[in-house]
Parts: C-alpha cells; sequence; structure tokens
C-alpha cells in the first residue's frame, strides 16, 4: 500500500490524522463552524492542538454546540459549573472569554449578515494558496493575521491575537498552508458553492 506523505506536523494520531485529512485547511464558511473553531483555539491557547482535538466533543457538549446565542447569555452559575467539567481546559478567563466572544460574534452577524462575511474579507473572499516546501517556511502570522486581530480586539474579542488568528485562517482554509509534498496541498479548495458565496460577497 502507498504511503502518503503528509504534513510534517501531523503525528501518527487518529485524530490528529483526520483533522489533517479532511479539516485542516478546508474553506469553511458557515458561522457556526466557524465559531466552533475560534472557541477550541481560544481554548488551545499555551497548550498543544492534540489536547484540544482530545476534548472537542467534550466542547460541543458543554458548549452546547457551539451555539453563539445560547452561549451569549451563560451567566455566573454557568461558567461555576463549567468550571467543574473534566472534559474541557478548566481555565475561567478562556470559559468567560469564550461568552465574550459569543456575544461579539452575534454583534458582527448583525452588521455584516453572516460572520463569515466579515471573516473572509481578510483574504478578500478567496483562499490564499502558499507553497512551502517545509513546515519551517511556514510564518506564525501575516499582515492578514494581524490585521484580523486588530479588529476582532476591538470588537471585544478574546484569546485572538495575531498567531491564534492565523491558526485560524489555516484551519479553515483562508490560507493553504499544506507543504507542497503532502497530498492534501493539491486536494483542499472551495467548492462550487463555496466559489459561489465568496463572488456574491465580495465583488
Amino acid at each position: 500500500m502507498m504511503q502518503l506523505n503528509r504534513c510534517s506536523w501531523c503525528s501518527e494520531d487518529p485524530l490528529m490524522l483526520a483533522y489533517h485529512d479532511h479539516e485542516w485547511g478546508v474553506p469553511v464558511y458557515d458561522d457556526r463552524k466557524l465559531f466552533e473553531f475560534i472557541t477550541l483555539e481560544g481554548a488551545q491557547a499555551g497548550l498543544s492542538w492534540s489536547i484540544i482535538l482530545k476534548r472537542r466533543e467534550n466542547y460541543r457538549q458543554a458548549f452546547d454546540n457551539f451555539d453563539a446565542e445560547k452561549i451569549a447569555t451563560y451567566n455566573t452559575s454557568k461558567i461555576e459549573q463549567l468550571l467543574t467539567n473534566p472534559g474541557i481546559i478548566r481555565n475561567r478567563l478562556k470559559a468567560l472569554g469564550t461568552v465574550k466572544n459569543a456575544q461579539a460574534f452575534l454583534e458582527i452577524q448583525k452588521e455584516f449578515t453572516t460572520f463569515a462575511s466579515y471573516m473572509w474579507q481578510f483574504v478578500r473572499g478567496e483562499p490564499i494558496i502558499n507553497h512551502w516546501k517545509t513546515i519551517k517556511q511556514v510564518p506564525v502570522s501575516t499582515p492578514e493575521s494581524q490585521a484580523m486581530a486588530k479588529d476582532l480586539k476591538k470588537r471585544g474579542f478574546t484569546f485572538m491575537g495575531p498567531t491564534i488568528c492565523y491558526a485560524h485562517m489555516q484551519a479553515v482554509g483562508m490560507v493553504n498552508d499544506h507543504t507542497i509534498n503532502c497530498f492534501r496541498h493539491q486536494a483542499v479548495g472551495p467548492t462550487k458553492q463555496d466559489l459561489h458565496f465568496a463572488v456574491n460577497s465580495f465583488i
């Protein structure tokens, strides 16, 4: 059986393999999915992504399947409940930040109709296709992620600095950072439906 070449950061852990092979770098235009990644990436701050992936289903259950409208109403009692949940990262600032992010997320939806329209404007509606030979060439932030982080902070988001924003852009396909020897480099890309979204949102 032929061995598939993958990005060097991808371990043999089944969750990481599945994430790399089916999600990382695939363009996402669904608001709830975008908020899911923002929540998980905020939780990751200071930790490894594999730790978060192992808790992903627990986060879905704990945070109402990433329903921003519900999360935005979480009160002190709900926060205390979350902090007793061993299935998630029990960090008060991160839990409170998720609620604050949900509130800011809803405000952006009101202004831009969809959160996706707001986020994808930072790459002009289309994925940036990079052609890195090695993982060492991949930046930790870019002017686009810096602009995104600055604007998100102004709108009330927390745990979304330039580095986390760039990780978000990689995860949701705003940039394709699969190295050129990886079998996913050519495979990921927007569908016809996604391109229709981009054309109608950014022309």
